[in-house]
C-alpha cells in the first residue's frame, strides 16, 4: 500500500499526464490558439503549470532550479499564458518534463511537513508544508486539466478524461448530439418554468 506522499505525488503526475495529452495530435497552431475571450490556450495552460512546478517544488523550499525559465520571475501580465511564436510546442512540453524532474526531486528528498515560504500567498498562509503544496498542485493542475479538456473540445472534438481511461460512454460519437439536445431541451424547459432567458426559449 502507497503511503500518503506517494499517493499525492501519483494523482499529481496523472494529471500531469493529461496537460501534455491534450497537445497530442494537434498542429502549431490550434495547441496555442485562444479559444476563450481571456485567452485560454492550450500550449499556454502547459507553460504556466512549468513555471508553478518550478516555483512551488522549487524556491518554496529553498531548492530553485538552476535551469528554470526567465520569464518565472515576472508573471503579472499573465505572460507565462502567452507562448511565443520562437517556443515550440516540444520546448514548451521538454521544459515542463524537465520541471517535473526537479519538483520530483524536491519531493523524495522532503518529509511531508517540511516548511516552506510561498511570499505571495496571503499574510498568514505564507507559512506552507510540502504536504499543502503538493494538495496545491493536484489542485491547480487539475483544474487547468479541466480547461484543457473543454478548449480540446471546442477544437478538434477529441474528449476523454485520461489517454488509458476516456470516462465516456463507450457507444460511438451518436450519444453526444443526442445527449447536447437533451441538456438544451432541459434548459429551455426550466427556463419557461423558473424564468430565464434564452429568448424565454421562444
Amino acid at each position: 500500500m502507497l503511503d500518503a506522499k506517494a499517493y499525492l505525488h501519483l494523482y499529481l503526475q496523472q494529471v500531469r499526464d493529461v496537460l501534455v495529452w491534450k497537445l497530442e495530435g494537434l498542429s502549431e497552431y490550434d495547441a496555442r490558439r485562444p479559444l476563450t475571450s481571456t485567452g485560454t490556450n492550450l500550449l499556454g495552460l502547459v507553460k504556466h503549470m512549468t513555471g508553478n512546478e518550478f516555483g512551488y517544488f522549487g524556491e518554496v523550499f529553498g531548492r530553485p532550479a538552476p535551469d528554470a525559465p526567465a520569464w518565472l520571475v515576472d508573471t503579472t501580465d499573465a505572460g507565462d499564458f502567452l507562448v511565443g511564436a520562437d517556443e515550440s510546442r516540444d520546448q514548451i512540453v521538454e521544459l515542463y518534463r524537465r520541471s517535473w524532474t526537479h519538483a520530483d526531486a524536491t519531493i523524495a528528498a522532503l518529509d511531508l511537513d517540511t516548511p516552506g515560504t510561498v511570499p505571495h500567498f496571503p499574510e498568514g498562509m505564507r507559512d506552507v508544508t510540502l504536504q499543502w503544496m503538493l494538495v496545491h498542485m493536484i489542485t491547480e493542475t487539475c483544474r487547468h486539466a479541466g480547461h484543457a479538456d473543454i478548449v480540446r473540445e471546442m477544437i478538434d472534438g477529441s474528449a476523454g478524461f485520461h489517454h488509458t481511461v476516456s470516462n465516456l460512454p463507450a457507444t460511438g460519437n451518436a450519444w453526444r448530439t443526442e445527449f447536447h439536445d437533451r441538456v438544451e431541451s432541459t434548459a429551455r424547459q426550466a427556463a419557461r418554468r423558473h424564468g430565464g432567458s434564452a429568448a424565454d426559449t421562444d
